[in-house]
Order: C-alpha cells, then sequence, then structure tokens
C-alpha cells in the first residue's frame, strides 16, 4: 500500500519511497509538510463535478446527443413539448411517499386491501407526537380489555377427550 512507503524524516520532512525507481535510480522522493498536503489536496476532485467529462457529441447539451444516446431523455422531452406520445412525468418533480412505498416496498397505498377499489390520500403525517398518539389510539382500540381470562380445558374433563 501507498501508505506504508510514507514516512517522517528526522528533520521533519516527508519521505515516499517509490513502488519502483525512475530511470536515473531514484528511490524516493522528500517532501517539506506544506508541499506534501498541497500535492495530496491537488489529487481531490471538486465537489459537485463529474469526474468523467464528455466532449463534443457526447457533451450532455450537445444538440445531437439525443441521436446516439440510448436513454433518449432528450427525444422523449422534444416530443412531449410537441404533444406526441404518452405523458411522462417531469424528471425534476419529487416522488410522493405513496410512490416511494410501492417501489421500494411493492405496497400499494392507493388500492383498498378489502375490496381493491381507490383510496384517496387526504394526508401525510409526518409529526412524530401526533403519529404517537393515532398509534397509541389504535393499539388501545386493538388490544384485549384488562387481563385475558385463564384458559379452561375441554368439556367434559379428559375422559371425554380420549374417549373412555
Amino acid at each position: 500500500m501507498a501508505i506504508d512507503r510514507l514516512s517522517l524524516t528526522s528533520q521533519g520532512h516527508i519521505k515516499y519511497s517509490l513502488k519502483t525507481p525512475y530511470r536515473d535510480g531514484t528511490t524516493h522522493v522528500i517532501f517539506d509538510p506544506l508541499d506534501f498536503i498541497a500535492r495530496l489536496a491537488s489529487l481531490v476532485p471538486s465537489p459537485r463535478v463529474n469526474l468523467t467529462r464528455y466532449h463534443g457529441i457526447f457533451a450532455p447539451h450537445h444538440r445531437l446527443r439525443s441521436l446516439i444516446v440510448p436513454s433518449a431523455r432528450g427525444a422523449l422531452k422534444k416530443k412531449a413539448q410537441r404533444g406526441e406520445g404518452a405523458e411522462a412525468t417531469p424528471r425534476h418533480i419529487a416522488m410522493t411517499w405513496a410512490q416511494r412505498l410501492k417501489r421500494v416496498f411493492l405496497i400499494d397505498v392507493t388500492i383498498c386491501e378489502h375490496c381493491g377499489g381507490a383510496v384517496k390520500i387526504i394526508a401525510c403525517i409526518e409529526d412524530r407526537a401526533t403519529v404517537r398518539k393515532i398509534l397509541a389510539h389504535v393499539e388501545s382500540a386493538t388490544s384485549p380489555p384488562g387481563q385475558l381470562p385463564p384458559a379452561r380445558g375441554p368439556p367434559g374433563g379428559s375422559a371425554d377427550l380420549f374417549g373412555s
């Protein structure tokens, strides 16, 4: 590993041993700490910049790109502007929670699980306190009141059970 080839000299300089010697026989390079950090920082890519850049017809905004790139986003956009083809959802619109649930967990909350009819979503509750109140109410409505009575044995005792 490259980190194993780094060392600190007694003068406080950074010594980097080369994996293979240069043609002139150099086996290591010595840097001042600031120079070393500057060289490392130059290797870090700028934020929000693609590492692969395309030029010419492969460039993102070239007018002929939609004719050669298989994604065809540009072609679909032009058709939608002219009113042709199916209406596609614009890419910049975020997915709703219902769409995310369907996509990730295969749960379709827009269809009634009892009758299969359409369900209208009237609210998306995200406040934690409100969600806790609703869940506590649902839990109290579905849980049995108080303690359950002890389990009973079969009628007539064990003799009736085995036919003796």
